[in-house]
Order: structure tokens, then sequence, then C-alpha cells
């Protein structure tokens, strides 16, 4: 098959229709894999609690559909950065769902030596939308052909205040969670083999990104939702640190009436999440 180059033509690409089914022990094991335990967390990981469905599950299927896109452009997948994630769900999602991920490249820009593409990632059941998730991903010497270059970062900034958080979440990450995690689709050997990673330049794995946005997002419908999905709406957010295994992530987060600004950090003081915003109904 011929891939697709990158360039401004890549704007409106679409996948082909990517079908996908989950249960009830995909969404445990999924909470299990972002660091949901009992007792606290039975809600999400019990079924004699329904389960309730973590809103940021809904980007384990969106990453088959982005993978789908990634598959058709000519990249070295080994150059691709995953530099922002949202998450937005029109209805909770449903502890056993039947679905359709529509995925689309909405933006392409030109860095000078990288690019930027803009996915969007669209689920349907047989009751119609379902959730939407957004991905901003970087092509390490992707660019230089000439294109624009686009904004600078997040069209809406979402900086912190200047004032104390209304609301601090610490959540311990445990060393096994990436392992947990993986069971959910992204098998990449950085978050689990030591020699892998270390061949890559790191000093050894670390958790998946997106387990950490899933940690947060779990954090922001624990304190800020109350713990109810009907509530919660949407969550973004920029990575920009490695978590470590056994680090603990702190979830900050301002109050701003319509809508949440966030940030994640470690136990260090190191920003691993920022430009980070939620909303809820």
């Amino acid at each position: 098959m011929t891939k697709l180059p990158i360039n401004s033509d890549l704007v409106g690409f679409t996948t082909d229709p990517v079908k996908y089914s989950w249960n009830e022990r995909d969404t445990m094991l999924y909470a299990l894999g972002i660091g949901c335990r009992p007792p606290e967390d039975l809600d999400f990981i019990y079924e004699g609690r329904g389960p309730k469905v973590v809103p940021t599950f809904a980007v384990i299927p969106g990453l088959q559909a982005m993978g789908s896109a990634m598959m058709s452009i000519d990249i070295n997948l080994a150059t691709l950065l995953h530099g922002e994630q949202s998450a937005t769900t029109h209805r909770p999602l449903p502890p056993k769902a039947d679905i359709t991920v529509n995925g689309e490249i909405v933006a392409v820009w030109d860095k000078g030596k990288a690019a930027v593409i803009e996915f969007a990632g669209r689920g349907s059941d047989a009751d119609g939308p379902l959730f939407t998730v957004g991905a901003s991903l970087f092509i390490m010497g992707g660019g230089g052909w000439g294109g624009e270059r686009g904004p600078s970062g997040s069209a809406r900034s979402s900086s912190p205040p200047e004032r104390e958080p209304d609301l601090v979440i610490d959540r311990d990450t445990r060393p096994e969670l990436a392992a947990i995690y993986r069971l959910s689709g992204d098998m990449n050997p950085m978050h689990i083999d030591p020699d892998f990673a270390i061949a890559a330049g790191f000093p050894g794995t670390f958790n998946h990104g997106l387990c950490t946005f899933g940690t947060i997002g779990h954090s922001v419908l624990s304190a800020w939702c109350d713990g109810d999905v009907n509530q919660f709406e949407s969550i973004e957010g920029r990575f920009v640190d490695q978590v470590w295994p056994g680090d603990t992530i702190t979830t900050r987060l301002w109050d701003e009436g319509d809508h949440a600004i966030i940030e994640g950090r470690t136990q260090t003081g190191s920003v691993v999440v920022s430009n980070g915003r939620a909303t809820k109904k």
C-alpha cells in the first residue's frame, strides 16, 4: 500500500470505520490500569456496583482508529511523540458496547524540524454519538515541507491562576501499573521492557502518557464531579514529562465555574501534564 506523505493534503483524511466492542471486564481492567483500587473505587472495578466506566476509557477505542490513521502515513513510528490528548463523553460510557469509531485528520502543521498532526476520533453506538477523542502528535523530522506553522499551543490557554488550587488529589502509582495498563491495548515495549527503554535513551521504563491521562481524569471525576459520570463532560491536557513507576501523581485543580484548569505533578514537583482543562455538565 502506498503511504501518504506528510503535508497539508492530509487534512480531511478519514480512516475506514473501526468496529470495536468492550465489556465490563475491559472497563474494570482499564480502571485498575489507571490506579483504581478497593475499597474507594469499587464502583469502577466491581460488577456488583455496575460497574461505572471511567470516562477516559474512550481513549482506548480511539487509539485503535488513531493507529489506523498513522499506519496510512509515511512516517517512522519511532519518531512519533504524543503531545496532547482530549476526551469528551456525550453521555456516560456503558459497561458493554458495540461501537464504530470514525477517525479524521483535522490539521497538519509544519514546525520546521517536526510536523504536528491533529487527529479526531468519534465513537458512536446504536443510540448515537458516544464520545469524541482528540490527539496532537509530533512527528520528529517530519517538518520542512513549506506548510503553515500553526498555533504555538492549544487554541485555548489553560495556565493555572495565581492562587492556590481549589482541589489537590494525590494518587500513588504502583510499580506494576504500566504492566496492567498495557493489557488495555497499548503494548508498546517502552513501558515494560527495561532493555528496550534503555536502548531508546531512557534510564528505564515509564508509564504510558494515556495511563497518566486516565489517572488525572479519574481524580477530576472523583473530586470535582463527586464521582458522578453523568456530570463529567471533557478533559484535555498536554504531556510534558514522564511518570516513573511508583511516582505519586498530584492533580491540582482550579474551579473556574464553567470549567476547571488542571495540572498534573509528581512528588518531585515535576509537571507531567500541563495546559489541562475539564468541563462538566
